[in-house]
């Protein structure tokens, strides 16, 4: 699998982890920075098995 970058936020309720370059909407959420990225991983993981390897290519270059 590439590589993916990805933003994860701080609120006070917890995290949110989105992946960068990746078509559809995917986000994973968690109590701690750990459980943001697992369940970001796992939904990534999910939308791969569901729309296919055609995901990773964006349309929309990275800056």
């Amino acid at each position: 699998m590439q590589n993916i970058k990805f933003i994860v936020e701080k609120h006070s309720d917890g995290y949110v982890a989105c992946p960068i370059g990746i078509e559809g909407v995917v986000i994973g959420e968690g109590n701690s920075y750990e459980e943001a990225m697992s369940d970001l991983k796992s939904a990534i993981r999910f939308h791969i098995e569901t729309f296919g390897t055609e995901v990773l290519k964006s349309k929309f270059p990275i800056l």
